[in-house]
């Protein structure tokens, strides 16, 4: 579990007058401009000029008794495949370096800015978003919080993303998740993260990877902070909704896929969750999906990713493709051999496949399974081999990309005990019950945090 300060405690502390903006932003900006840090791998650039003006202008507008939102002059970091104005977006590739400024800033940030959030700069991630593990040959690769020395992934995409709040260079990261980016390094790195219905948040002004599958979300301390941005990024009134009582909630625990490959500290970890929930009265049954089987067949001609993946990068991978991370561009290409047709059937039986999906799981108020099936490895060992990286890649992608599959929402929260790898827990729902997950997070969250 995390001990880092969330939202609403570092609000009461400006609230309180015991800190400023200023103070915050430059304790972040310090953090990530420290040599002994992870920072020159977290960040592919900082807005120290611009972070600071701004920071400047919330606490002035304090003082004015004007207070914008729970994020009012708290520092944020965002991914970098959001565009903001007067700066290029390169999503972590060599190609788009030195490219073009945007000229105007993705809706995201702009509610962002608006909710008088402190951007301190773009994060690292897998290029161009195409992969969970986090490895970026062309940036390097900031180590995951845990096991330092041994040097372990942080996940991807949002690599930077996860890293920048576990090291306390921001107080939320700002990430998108296409098969599980949010989720995936707020477990590793034993943060929370939550990915909305794709709908939810607008993805405007954001590099796509796959426009079917794209959804954009926070990572950060809580379950509280989560609902708290979700909700800004949504253009809805900045609130939390009220946690759910357990008594009586039903979950279903996927035997289907989920455990294939479940390493022995997950398991442990996820079960003694659940025995909690159960002894906070909670419904807990074991529920075959066998549509989860039927992914594998579903896309034996590809997938949703490749295909439009390829869409967007056919005519600069045909210029410049040299200059691409191979373990991206092969994935990348793999969607020239998806023929409109292939492509049109498997919009189609994802279609049916959401229906079915949600006819078997509608008598439950969540899903419960592990967000990743192992515990972080190390960096070495996947640089070193396209076999490893491959294996380690499509099982810790699988789990969360089921619910992207399933255009649902879902949150990661830790379940681990102090001191342990990080595990990572996961509600999940079909789409458009975005705040009942989180209420259901919220109340979730009281219960493992009380194990400590």
């Amino acid at each position: 579990m995390t001990d880092l300060p969330t939202i609403e405690q570092l609000s009461k502390e400006l609230a309180a007058g015991r800190t400023t903006s200023v103070q915050l932003t430059e304790a972040a900006l310090a953090r990530a401009s420290d040599p002994q840090g992870e920072g020159a791998k977290t960040f592919v650039a900082l807005s120290a000029e611009r972070a600071l003006a701004a920071a400047r202008a919330s606490d002035l507008l304090r003082t004015a008794g004007i207070v914008r939102s729970p994020l009012e002059g708290l520092p944020v970091s965002v991914k970098d495949l959001f565009d903001v104005a007067g700066e290029v977006t390169t999503a972590g590739s060599a190609v788009l370096r030195g490219g073009t400024p945007a000229t105007h800033s993705a809706p995201v940030i702009e509610r962002l800015v608006a909710a008088g959030a402190v951007i301190v700069g773009r994060t690292s991630m897998t290029e161009f978003a195409f992969s969970g593990l986090g490895l970026n040959p062309h940036y390097g690769t900031p180590k995951n919080p845990w096991d330092r020395a041994t040097g372990r992934i942080p996940g991807g995409s949002s690599s930077g993303a996860a890293v920048s709040v576990a090291d306390g260079m921001a107080v939320v990261g700002i990430g998108s998740d296409t098969g599980g980016s949010v989720r995936i390094p707020s477990a590793l790195c034993g943060l929370t993260g939550f990915k909305p219905t794709q709908r939810r948040v607008p993805t405007e002004g954001a590099l796509p990877l796959s426009t079917s599958l794209d959804s954009i979300g926070p990572l950060a301390a809580s379950v509280h902070c989560c609902a708290i941005v979700d909700a800004i990024l949504a253009g809805e009134a900045p609130l939390a909704p009220l946690p759910r009582s357990l008594a009586g909630a039903r979950f279903a625990v996927p035997e289907t896929v989920v455990f294939d490959g479940v390493d022995a500290v997950v398991a442990a970890a996820f079960e003694a969750a659940c025995a909690r929930l159960q002894s906070a009265g909670a419904l807990i049954t074991r529920l075959a999906i066998p549509e989860f089987s039927e992914m594998g067949r579903l896309h034996a001609r590809g997938t949703l990713a490749n295909a439009e993946a390829w869409a967007w990068h056919r005519t600069l991978l045909t210029e410049r493709g040299a200059e691409y991370d191979p373990r991206v561009s092969g994935r990348i290409r793999a969607g020239e051999k998806m023929g409109a047709a292939d492509y049109i059937d498997l919009i189609q039986a994802r279609k049916r496949w959401i229906t079915q999906v949600e006819a078997r799981i509608a008598g439950f108020d969540a899903l419960l399974l592990p967000t990743v099936p192992v515990i972080a490895p190390p960096i070495a060992e996947l640089q070193s081999s396209d076999e490893a990286y491959a294996a380690a890649n499509g099982l810790i992608l699988r789990n969360p990309t089921l619910i992207n599959f399933l255009d649902g929402c879902a949150l990661s929260l830790p379940c681990h005990a102090k001191g342990e790898p990080p595990v990572g827990l996961m509600l999940a729902g079909a789409g458009g019950r975005d705040r009942e997950i989180l209420a259901l997070g919220l109340a979730t969250e009281q219960i493992l945090l009380a194990r400590h």
